[in-house]
């Protein structure tokens, strides 16, 4: 009885994380000096969360001297491909969104060049002062937002009070904090950016869920009965030279029917986003660094077949290891796009056992170390 007791809150605990790890993340991105945007802002989470299918993070453009933020985190640009949605607030500057907000973005051309804000929803609220051209304020944002291929989520009419003067607008929430005698954000524009918050997780959440099912739906499809050439040439994935060896070692050993294989993220003879992850590189850098230490992998297993990945029986183990900073727990995720890729190329032969764990460095500052394990004919 004890143990089916004990199984039973096991099976629970491990769907809640299931269920926790699938959430949609949603960044509330604002710059805010007096405040009013930071309010706007965590009305918006309120909605965002609401329903308990997304979870969201404020960050702001650049550090403040205001009180009420001083445990807002700072963001980096290249972070914001890390979300599956984003929601951006700023005061109005003469029509437009503020200066800060503006050379913060202005940051963002490898996000364009390489569309990594493609297809991803973005919705806008404002701290308009004294309301002068808020809702121009916000279709300026947008011009910015639909360069990047961003899916643009309007806050809609619902629940607009009309009975006091306000900011809000179908575009999205504003606050007009110049109102003399009345507190700001008021109680209506507050009840607004609940409501476009959880109208924007609506869409966020259903097109996340949609891209994971089309994610699984296409690893299933293109690794069935299939050739690791053919997988390749439809994943339009091309491997990269084997990486000189640094040192006194070979690219890979052989014995008896297992090939022993290590690699760093080498690209072109330079470490692909060197440095410490949540430090030096953002997450999603530290993913595409995995991306290609696992190609470099596949690379040298191709020159251990002599060419012919198809002997290739079992992927029996990978262990990453990543440069990160201590407290760090996201090692998973990280390594889940060797993985991934692993299964992609080599079907079911591709699934194995992992290890996953972190370091304080690594060879020639990589931010990641992949160990791989192969039984081939």
């Amino acid at each position: 009885m004890k143990k089916t007791i004990i199984l039973t809150i096991a099976i629970l605990l491990t769907s809640l994380q299931l269920l926790s790890q699938n959430k949609a993340r949603i960044l509330v991105l604002i710059h805010s000096e007096s405040g009013g945007t930071y309010k706007l802002a965590k009305e918006l989470v309120k909605g965002i969360e609401e329903e308990g299918k997304a979870t969201a993070v404020i960050k702001q453009v650049k550090p403040t001297l205001n009180p009420l933020m001083k445990d807002v985190p700072v963001a980096v640009i290249d972070e914001l491909a890390d979300y599956d949605g984003i929601a951006f607030g700023s005061p109005v500057y003469f029509g437009n969104m503020s200066g800060s907000m503006r050379s913060f973005l202005d940051g963002s051309i490898d996000l364009y060049t390489h569309k990594k804000l493609a297809g991803k929803p973005a919705t806008v609220f404002m701290s308009a002062g004294s309301g002068d051209a808020h809702e121009a304020a916000i279709l300026s944002f947008w011009n910015t937002l639909a360069v990047h291929g961003m899916i643009i989520v309007p806050a809609g009419t619902a629940s607009i009070d009309r009975d006091i003067a306000q900011g809000n607008t179908v575009f999205g929430a504003t606050s007009l904090q110049a109102m003399p005698g009345s507190e700001r954000p008021s109680d209506g524009e507050k009840k607004f950016a609940i409501l476009q918050g959880k109208s924007f997780a609506h869409i966020v959440v259903a097109l996340h869920n949609k891209s994971t099912a089309s994610v699984e739906m296409s690893a299933t499809s293109s690794t069935q009965n299939k050739t690791v050439a053919n997988r390749l040439k439809e994943s339009g994935i091309i491997l990269p030279d084997v990486p000189a060896p640094a040192g006194n070692y070979t690219p890979f050993t052989r014995s008896g029917n297992l090939i022993y294989i290590n690699q760093v993220a080498l690209k072109e003879g330079k470490i692909l986003y060197p440095g410490t992850i949540g430090k030096d590189i953002t997450e999603q850098q530290a993913k595409d660094a995995t991306y290609q230490t696992m190609l470099n992998i596949i690379a040298v297993l191709k020159e251990a077949t002599n060419g012919d990945l198809e002997k290739v029986k079992q992927c029996v183990q990978l262990t990453g290891m990543f440069n990160t900073e201590q407290g760090y727990t996201k090692h998973a995720d990280l390594m889940n796009v060797a993985s991934d890729l692993n299964v992609l190329i080599f079907g079911d032969k591709g699934k194995h056992t992992r290890a996953t764990l972190g370091a304080s460095s690594l060879p020639l500052n990589s931010s990641v170390e992949i160990q791989a394990v192969f039984e081939i004919e």
